[in-house]
């Protein structure tokens, strides 16, 4: 005879509250390496040198097959902001984060902007990076709707080397966008695979648009590996950059930032269909991940097994009214509740991107005061934490 629901849900709460106390009494998250600045911003010294660049913002990570740890960020040339040269470039570490080789350019803007990378590291080997691109003439408010050569356009790039070359990258956005939308943004921060289900295989990748004034998530998906490209769901209003995650249910969570609510919470919307659209039923805000208005990261770090729960990562900075304390959290119900919490950086802290290493170890990759450099903390989760 199987177990009632109630009995399930009370096992569940159980096993929550006895590892939630077993946090409380040791630490759930520790740093595992000495930290390390992977990107730092040069200012206007370092304009005109091909190594570094003005500022250094957008961080995504992901981990391939061969377990190499590929730090992305866009190189803002000639100055911090969000316009302008801007290309986007990575770094490769083949030993777990502890060092890393030079960086190298991987979508070139070409004096215009090409950033917001989403990357996603495939079974097969091949990595797939998704970006976009805008004219370094045309700032996000005074952007024009349209698939046009001035309009905001969408890339994807490709290696099968383990990130050490790159496909030149080749727009897709006839096939990803609607001519009636202006904004458009691609992540930033990693996408994922489909590893469960009738889909199992599809690239999914959290994206957002503006469209009169109208800011919404939704995600683009692809089915080979890459080749093909289209729209799937989109969220309600007020949604903006966000974060994907597989649900061990088989569903598809966005986690995005939130552009309207007054109460700073992120939002929360969930497909039941592999992303091909989001239930509005199950539109929520999440009052436990405060934010100031900002880009977050979300990463599944295990799948339930042997009768523990899966825990999925989120990280941002925990604050409604600034850009600082950058905080880790943990959940063991898929993102209904976040027990478990670290401050990874107390201070000013803005983007961020998480990925598990091969042994479990956590790599948070985030911007820190004011944008000077992107920084790469190592943390070992404790035993007990749902693993």
């Amino acid at each position: 005879m199987k177990p009632s629901a109630h009995v399930a849900t009370a096992v569940l709460a159980t096993m929550t509250l006895t590892i939630s106390a077993v946090a409380a009494a040791e630490p759930w998250a520790t740093e595992a390496a000495e930290r390390q600045s992977i990107f730092i911003s040069g200012g206007t010294a370092a304009v005109d040198r091909a190594d570094s660049a003005h500022t250094f913002r957008i961080p995504a990570l992901s981990v391939t097959t061969r377990g190499t740890l590929l730090a992305f960020a866009e190189a803002r040339r000639g100055g911090g902001g969000d316009t302008g040269a801007i290309d986007t470039v990575v770094r490769r570490s083949t030993d777990g984060g502890t060092t890393f080789g030079p960086m190298q350019v991987v979508a070139a803007g070409d004096g215009d902007v090409m950033g917001n990378p989403a990357p996603v590291s495939l079974p097969s080997g091949r990595i797939v990076l998704v970006s976009t691109w805008n004219s370094a003439k045309v700032p996000e408010k005074k952007m024009q709707p349209g698939l046009g050569l001035d309009s905001r356009r969408v890339f994807v790039s490709t290696s099968d080397d383990d990130g050490l070359t790159w496909t030149k990258p080749r727009e897709i956005t006839a096939d990803v966008k609607r001519p009636a939308w202006d904004w458009y943004a691609t992540g930033p921060g990693a996408a994922i695979q489909l590893v469960r289900g009738p889909r199992a295989g599809r690239i999914v990748v959290p994206c957002n648009h503006r469209e009169q004034g109208i800011d919404r998530s939704h995600v683009i998906t692809s089915d080979d590996e890459g080749a093909t490209w289209r729209l799937g769901g989109i969220t309600a209003d007020g949604t903006n950059e966000s974060r994907v995650v597989e649900l061990a249910d088989g569903g598809v969570m966005l986690n995005s930032r939130n552009h309207r609510s007054a109460a700073k919470q992120r939002a929360v919307s969930v497909s039941v269909d592999a992303g091909e659209s989001f239930d509005p039923a199950r539109f929520r805000r999440d009052p436990a991940l405060v934010e100031p208005h900002c880009q977050a990261a979300l990463v599944r770090h295990s799948w339930p097994a042997d009768g523990r729960p899966g825990m999925l990562l989120f990280s941002n900075p925990a604050s409604a009214s600034k850009r600082e304390t950058l905080t880790l959290r943990g959940s063991l119900d898929d993102g209904g509740t976040w027990p478990f919490t670290y401050v990874v950086h107390p201070g000013n802290a803005a983007y961020s991107d998480l990925a598990v290493l091969p042994d479990g170890r956590v790599a948070v990759l985030y911007e820190k005061d004011g944008y000077t450099s992107i920084e790469l903390a190592i943390l070992t989760l404790s035993a007990d934490a749902g693993r």
